[in-house]
């Protein structure tokens, strides 16, 4: 289904221009972290990309066509947890999908187990902690073996030790074959996910960069701006 192609994308919300004259394609491979300041439009373009915006003008395109959406999943910042165990939020995910019901309970026993909640397989979802509920998140979308998987904010509001479980299981998805689309507001995460990162300013892509040029050496005075942090 990728790359994925943006074409003079633009998002407007009451007359306010979010998201502006985004062109950009995105292929297969390289884990992509979107970065820049406070209302960048970080979450926006990333809605856009998944399917639950629609852009005001310009056009989304999986591989030349608008049909990619069944093969990519999204967790949020703050996942929504059914009020099930969570090994049936995993299942009921893939009952979602059309997977046979042995088939379903298998994978979904996998995915726990490789997140590291397999003794938390029939624990109340809800009940768990934050870092517990974002695993179950990311078993609950990697269940589905997407082909593209984007993740915004993955690790806002968690401890240390929560966001390493997470950074490792991004890994573990990405090495599997899954092309990761990921926004963070931590600079040091981004330098140890990213292969490449979209800079974004005011809803515009200002740049776009390897991991260790971008770091070393930004193209635009924006990004050089923000990674000296003069900017929110």
């Amino acid at each position: 289904m990728l790359p994925l192609t943006l074409d003079q994308v633009s998002f407007a919300v009451n007359g306010r221009t979010l998201i502006e004259r985004v062109s950009v394609e995105v292929g297969a491979g390289p884990r992509t972290i979107i970065l820049g300041p406070n209302g960048a439009g970080k979450s926006v373009l990333m809605r856009l990309c998944h399917g639950l915006l629609s852009p005001t003008s310009g056009s989304i395109l999986w591989r030349g066509t608008n049909t990619g959406r069944q093969r990519q999943a999204m967790v949020f910042q703050r996942p929504v947890m059914l009020r099930r165990s969570a090994l049936a939020n995993v299942t009921y995910a893939l009952k979602l999908a059309a997977i046979a019901p042995r088939e379903r309970e298998l994978r979904a026993q996998d995915v726990l187990e490789a997140v590291g909640l397999s003794h938390l397989a029939e624990r109340p979802a809800r009940m768990l902690s934050g870092g517990e509920q974002q695993r179950v998140a990311l078993a609950r979308a990697w269940a589905l073996n997407p082909e593209v998987l984007f993740l915004d904010e993955p690790t806002a509001n968690l401890d240390p030790g929560a966001v390493r479980d997470i950074e490792s299981i991004i890994a573990q998805i990405h090495a599997s074959g899954t092309k990761i689309i990921m926004t963070t507001h931590n600079l040091g995460q981004a330098r140890r996910l990213a292969d490449e990162i979209l800079f974004l300013y005011q809803g515009r892509l200002a740049e776009r960069a390897a991991v260790e040029r971008f770091f070393r050496q930004p193209a635009s005075p924006e990004a050089a701006s923000f990674l000296r942090e003069e900017m929110p």
